[in-house]
C-alpha cells in the first residue's frame, strides 16, 4: 500500500519527517518497504519564461524560442508545441537532464539546422498527467529560475508499506495514522463526516437476497452531477498510491477506499433497470468486468444485479456495462458489507484480484457504512455538483460489541515487558478500545482481536519490541541435559553433513501446483486460502521446489548448482521429515588434465546420500541398492537404498524424462530424497559412540576379479563378498569394471583385518575360498 506524507498528515497532526515516520511504522509492526520522493527526479527542471517565439526557418510546425531560465543569458530552444508563445511561463529542462516520462537524457542538438539547448516540457514528459498536446503553462507570476518541484509543491515523500493479512484496519491511510498516534508520533485528527440528509427519496429499490454473502447494502442516488476530471490534489495522491486517475466519480471512490479503507462502487443510473439486489449468481451467468474480461459465475458467488442482468461481482469488481463515464449525470452509490470468506473464495475461483477484494476479504469496518457513504457523497457533491437522495438501507451489518478480559499482568508474563497498567489502558484507548470494568471493548475495525493475548500484542508493539529486555531462561543446577529430540538431532546432523560436502542449503515453498503434485503421486492436502493457483497444494515431495530453484540459478549463469533442503513432505497420514538434493551442471570444470568438464551423475547423488545417511545414524553398511526408484524416476538411471523392500531410506538418480520436461528441469538434473523418518532407531539407547579401538595388527588386502552375469548388480556382489566372513572381512569395494567379448568383469578389493595374531597363509587361502564360493552362488566365476 502506498500513500504520501501530505496525505498522512490529513489525519495525523505531527511535525515528524518521512524518515522518523518510517522508523516508527517499522517499530510498531508495519513494514516499510520503501520511502521515495518523486520530486527528486524533477529537481533539475526549472520555471522558465519564453521571451520570443519565431517560426523555424526549415519547418512550419516548429518554433525557435528564446527562453529565460533565470541565470541571465537566455537560451535558444526549438519547440513543436502549438501553445508555445512569447510571454508563456512553463517548465524547462536543460542539457544533461533526464526526462522521466520519455526515458531519455537531454543534450544540445541541432534540429533542422538550428541549435536547441534543452526543451520546454509537457505534463506527460514529467509524469504529471497524460496531456501531451502542449507544454505546461504556469501562472504568469511564477518565479523564473526556481525549481519547478519546489514551486509546484511536489516535494511529498511516498511510503510503500506491507500490510499483513491480520491488519485490515491499516488498509487505509487513517488506520495507519491511528497507529502512529498511539505510538506517540502525533495526534489523530477528528474525521470530518458531513451531514447530508438528502432532498428526495431514492428512486432505486435496494434489496438483499443473499444475506450470507452480503449482510448489509446501503445506497443513494446523486443526480445533476458533472463527471469531470478530479482535482489536482486528488490526482497527485492517487498517482502516489499507484492509481491511474480516470474520472471524478471513479477517482473519488478509489480515494475513499485508500483513505479510509472503505471500498464502494458508483453505477451509471441510466444503465440500471428496476430494483438492485445483492443475490447469489445463477449457474452459467456471465459478466464483463471493468478489466474488460468476461467471467463465468456460479451460485457460490455474490453479485449485485438489477432486474435484467448482473452488474457487479460483489466486493471484487464492477461490471463494464453500468460503469460511469464522462456522460454520466446520475449515479447510484453502493456501500455494502460483504462476508470476507465469500469474497476470498470467489476471488480464488475467478482468479480475479482487486484493491476492493484485498480489503473485503480481510474484513472492512462493518460500522462504517453510513459514515463512509456520507464521506463519499460529500466529495461527489463538492467536486461534481448535483443533489443527493435520502439513503436506502437493506440488511444489517454484523456490528456486535466484542469484549476481551483485560489483565495488565499478562503483558509481563506473555510479552516480557513491564508496562504500568495506566499506560496500557492509554495505549489501548488510543487504538480505539473502550473499557467497561475489566473488559476491553474491541473496536469494530479490529476483526483480528479476539483474546487477551491480542491485547498484550497491541501494548507490546506500541511500546516497542526493542524494549523487551534480554532475559536468560532459568537454569537448574547440575549437569545440563540434552533437550533436542531424536528427530531434531537427525535433521541437525544431516544439515551439517550436507554443508560439509559443499551443498548449499535452500528453503523453498511448501506449496506447489496441482500439476507438480500429480507428478509425485498427487497431493493429500489442499489449502483453503492459497496464495495462488501455483501454490495450492501441500507438497508430497521437495523435488519440484528444488528443481525450480536450480533452474533460476542456471538461468542466471551458474555453471554448477548443488542445493539441499531439510524440510517436510505432506502425505495423507503425516508430515514426513525429508532431505532433498539437486545437482546440476559441472562437478569439475574443464582443465588441461581432464579436457571436458565432468558433469554430475547419479553416482554423485548416491555418494551424497550415503554420506548424509551415515551422519544421521543410518546403518549404511546394511543398505541394499535396488535399481529403478519408481515411475517418477528414470528407469535405468535411478535407484533406492533401503533395509529391504519395505524400508526405503532414500531414492536418487535422474528424473523420468516426462517429469523433467513437466518441471522444466535443466539438462542433466540429478536429484535425491532422503526419508529421515525411515531411519531405524538404534538398538542401544546410549547417545555416546563406542570407544575407538584401533587394530593392533596391520590389515591385509586381496584383489579378486570375477566374470559376472550382465544383470548382476555390483552392490549384490559386494554384499555377498562381505558376508562371506563377517568377522574377518571389514571392507569390500569395486575398483574396476571391464567389458569384453568374453563378458563382464568386476574386480573387488577385499580388506581382511586380523585380531590378536597375524594371518597365516592357510587362513588367507581359506577366507579366499569363502569369498569365491559366495560369488559363485550369484553366478559369478573367478576370472582366470
Amino acid at each position: 500500500m502506498k500513500f504520501s506524507l501530505s496525505w498522512l498528515k490529513d489525519h495525523l497532526d505531527t511535525p515528524a519527517d518521512a524518515l522518523a515516520i518510517a522508523d516508527a511504522l517499522t517499530r510498531i509492526g508495519i513494514e516499510v518497504e520503501d520511502v521515495h520522493n518523486p520530486a527528486e527526479a524533477l529537481k533539475p527542471f526549472r520555471v522558465a519564461k519564453v521571451l520570443t517565439a519565431e517560426r523555424h526557418p526549415q519547418a512550419d510546425k516548429l518554433q525557435v524560442l528564446s527562453v529565460d531560465v533565470g541565470h541571465g543569458t537566455p537560451l535558444q530552444v526549438v519547440c513543436g508545441a502549438p501553445n508555445a508563445r512569447a510571454g508563456l511561463v512553463g517548465v524547462f529542462g536543460g542539457a544533461g537532464t533526464y526526462v522521466p516520462g520519455s526515458d531519455f537524457t537531454l543534450k544540445k542538438a541541432a534540429i533542422r539546422g538550428v541549435e536547441s539547448n534543452g526543451m520546454m516540457c509537457s505534463s506527460r514528459e514529467l509524469q504529471l498527467g497524460d496531456d501531451h498536446e502542449g507544454i505546461i503553462e504556469l501562472s504568469a507570476d511564477a518565479p523564473v529560475g526556481t525549481s519547478f518541484a519546489d514551486y509546484a509543491g511536489l516535494d511529498d515523500p511516498v511510503f510503500d508499506v506491507a500490510i499483513t493479512p491480520n491488519r485490515q484496519d491499516c488498509m487505509g491511510v487513517r488506520g495507519i495514522a491511528r497507529d502512529l498516534a498511539a505510538a506517540g508520533v502525533g495526534t489523530l485528527k477528528a474525521l470530518d463526516v458531513p451531514t447530508i440528509e438528502g432532498s428526495f427519496d431514492n428512486p432505486v429499490e435496494i434489496r438483499i437476497e443473499d444475506a450470507e454473502g452480503c449482510p448489509a447494502f446501503f445506497g443513494r442516488v446523486v443526480r445533476g452531477l458533472t463527471n469531470r476530471t478530479s482535482p489536482d490534489w486528488m490526482q497527485r495522491r492517487l498517482k502516489a498510491a499507484g492509481q491511474r486517475p480516470i474520472s471524478a466519480l471513479v477517482d473519488i471512490t478509489n480515494y475513499v477506499m485508500l483513505d479510509l479503507g472503505r471500498p464502494s462502487h458508483s453505477y451509471d443510473l441510466k444503465e440500471l433497470t428496476g430494483a438492485v439486489s445483492a443475490r447469489r449468481a445463477i449457474e452459467g451467468e456471465t459478466v464483463i468486468a471493468l478489466n474488460e474480461k468476461e467471467y463465468k459465475l456460479d451460485p457460490s458467488m455474490t453479485v449485485i444485479a438489477d432486474e435484467r442482468q448482473v452488474h457487479d461481482i460483489g466486493g471484487i469488481m464492477g461490471g463494464e456495462h453500468s460503469g460511469v463515464s464522462d456522460t454520466t449525470t446520475e449515479t447510484l452509490l453502493e456501500v455494502a458489507y460483504f462476508t470476507p470468506e465469500r469474497i476470498a473464495r470467489t476471488g480464488q475461483k475467478l482468479q480475479l484480484t482487486s484493491d476492493a477484494r484485498s480489503r473485503f476479504e480481510r474484513g472492512v469496518d462493518p460500522a462504517f457504512l453510513d459514515d463512509g457513504l456520507a464521506v463519499l457523497t460529500g466529495l461527489i457533491l463538492d467536486i461534481c455538483g448535483g443533489e443527493a437522495s435520502r439513503v436506502s438501507r437493506a440488511g444489517q451489518p454484523p456490528v456486535e460489541a466484542r469484549r476481551v478480559t483485560f489483565d495488565p499482568a499478562r503483558t509481563l508474563s506473555l510479552g516480557g515487558i513491564d508496562v504500568p497498567e495506566r499506560e496500557q489502558i492509554s495505549i489501548l484507548q488510543s487504538l480505539g478500545f473502550q473499557f467497561e470494568g475489566r473488559d476491553a471493548v474491541v473496536p469494530s475495525w479490529r476483526r483480528d482481536v479476539d483474546g487477551p493475548a491480542d491485547l498484550v500484542e497491541e501494548v507490546t508493539r506500541i511500546v516497542g519490541y526493542d524494549s523487551i529486555p534480554s532475559t536468560p531462561l532459568p537454569r537448574r543446577e547440575g549437569v545440563a541435559r540434552p533437550t533436542a529430540t531424536r528427530s531434531q538431532m537427525i535433521e541437525r546432523r544431516a544439515r551439517r553433513a550436507a554443508a560439509a560436502r559443499g551443498l548449499d542449503e535452500a528453503v523453498t515453498w511448501s506449496f506447489i501446483s496441482e500439476g507438480e503434485a500429480g507428478l509425485f503421486g498427487g497431493a493429500a492436502h489442499m489449502l483453503a486460502n492459497p496464495i495462488s493457483e501455483e501454490m495450492k497444494y501441500m507438497r508430497p515431495s521437495l523435488i519440484p521446489g528444488l528443481v525450480a530453484a536450480a533452474r533460476r540459478n542456471v538461468d542466471r549463469g551458474a555453471a554448477s548448482v548443488r542445493l539441499c533442503e531439510v524440510g517436510r513432505r505432506y502425505l495423507t497420514d503425516a508430515e514426513r521429515p525429508t532431505v532433498g538434493i539437486v545437482l546440476v551442471g559441472e562437478k569439475q570444470p574443464r582443465s588441461w588434465q581432464s579436457g571436458k568438464a565432468r558433469l554430475f551423475d547419479a553416482f554423485d547423488a548416491k555418494a551424497d546420500v550415503l554420506a548424509l545417511l551415515e551422519a544421521a545414524g543410518a546403518p549404511v553398511a546394511n543398505l541394499q541398492l535396488v535399481t529403478g526408484a519408481g515411475e517418477t524416476w528414470h528407469p535405468g538411471r535411478s535407484g533406492t537404498l533401503g533395509l529391504g523392500p519395505k524400508t526405503i531410506l532414500a531414492a536418487f538418480g535422474e528424473l523420468h524424462p516426462r517429469v523433467a520436461k513437466a518441471l522444466d528441469a535443466p539438462t542433466g538434473t540429478i536429484v535425491a530424497e532422503i526419508y529421515l523418518d525411515a531411519i531405524p532407531v538404534p538398538r542401544s539407547v546410549e547417545r555416546a559412540r563406542p570407544a575407538f579401538k584401533p587394530p593392533a595388527l596391520q590389515a591385509v588386502t586381496r584383489d579378486f576379479a570375477f566374470m559376472v552375469p550382465v544383470g548382476l548388480a555390483a552392490d549384490a556382489l559386494t554384499r555377498a563378498v562381505r558376508s562371506a566372513d563377517k568377522q574377518l572381512i571389514t571392507e569390500a569395494r569395486i575398483f574396476d569394471r571391464y567389458e569384453s567379448e568374453a563378458g563382464l568383469s568386476l574386480a573387488l578389493e577385499v580388506t581382511l583385518q586380523p585380531g590378536d595374531k597375524s594371518f597365516t597363509e592357510a587362513e588367507i587361502v581359506e577366507v579366499s575360498k569363502k569369498i569365491v564360493a559366495a560369488a559363485e552362488k550369484l553366478g559369478a566365476a573367478l576370472r582366470g
